[in-house]
């Protein structure tokens, strides 16, 4: 079997090629021109599929509050607009005749966790992605739980600052805004003569700098407070933690260090860990359900 695997993310699409056994033969990105819209967005996917050949199955990750029973965009924030209520699915299905699977990016990476990597064997976890937001999936009794409108796993949008921040989802306050890459990169920007992304901050030289590590720790507190409180409401085994920011071990050792102090005895047997799959959770997940179409 050949799977063609989509991640649609705020800034990039990412796709590869998956054979039967899972393994990712090729893997490519393109920007994802979120601003042009969810109809651009499409045609640009189908663009995509359209020049390979012999596919067999098509699998979609995405942005978005996903049905993935319909594969419909039930939600979508103004990051991609025009893409809520977009039938994924139905779409690409119509235009290549090629059975395909549409899920929400986050859930997707659970899933891939869940049968792949660091969550491989465990029936209960949440997993959390760090990035341009925070996204989250809740992976109960060894299935993603999707709530009773397909949108259950918005962790990035609870709110732990009251009448905080304007977030993109409309509220205030949301923990995204706080404790994402791109919260931290704004935080350090107001304190650095030139501009720094995500990963220079993180080189050693400025590591070492104390405006930049006072700033990173601030962030890293935040993420802890948002760790906490799902600690306190799900109880779980264990937390993915994904988002190409997380392979930074300064940020893992810190919260390693710091949250079981700040945990009730009876929560503290929570292991909290990086992703194993990386980048590729999404592609892998999306594929391994587009399989069983």
């Amino acid at each position: 079997m050949k799977i063609l695997t989509f991640d649609i993310g705020g800034d990039y699409i990412k796709y590869g090629i998956c054979n039967e056994k899972f393994k990712l033969l090729e893997t490519h990105k393109v920007p994802t021109e979120a601003e042009k819209g969810g109809q651009v967005l499409i045609e640009k996917i189908i663009s995509i599929i359209e020049s390979f050949d012999k596919i067999d199955r098509i699998a979609v990750s995405t942005a978005g509050q996903v049905d993935s029973k319909n594969g419909i965009v039930v939600y979508s924030t103004a990051k991609i607009p025009y893409y809520t209520g977009m039938m994924v699915k139905k779409l690409i299905e119509n235009k290549t005749g090629i059975k395909t699977f549409v899920e929400n990016n986050v859930n997707a990476a659970a899933i891939g966790e869940a049968v792949f990597g660091a969550a491989k064997g465990e029936n209960n976890f949440i997993c959390l992605t760090y990035g341009h937001g925070i996204g989250g999936a809740l992976f109960i009794d060894g299935e993603v739980y999707k709530g009773s409108r397909s949108s259950a796993g918005e962790i990035g949008h609870m709110i732990i600052h009251t009448g905080g921040k304007q977030c993109n989802c409309g509220g205030e306050g949301c923990y995204e805004c706080y404790a994402s890459a791109t919260a931290l990169i704004s935080s350090v920007n107001k304190v650095v003569k030139e501009p720094l992304d995500a990963f220079q901050i993180f080189e050693k030289e400025n590591l070492e700098k104390p405006e930049i590590r006072s700033e990173i720790d601030k962030w890293i507190d935040e993420i802890i407070a948002g760790l906490i409180n799902i600690i306190y409401i799900f109880n779980p085994p264990l937390i993915v933690l994904g988002g190409g920011i997380m392979n930074e071990d300064y940020i893992i050792d810190l919260i390693d260090r710091k949250i079981y102090n700040r945990l009730m005895d009876n929560f503290r047997n929570v292991n909290i860990v990086r992703s194993r799959l990386g980048n590729n959770a999404a592609l892998l997940g999306a594929a391994y359900q587009a399989a069983k179409l």
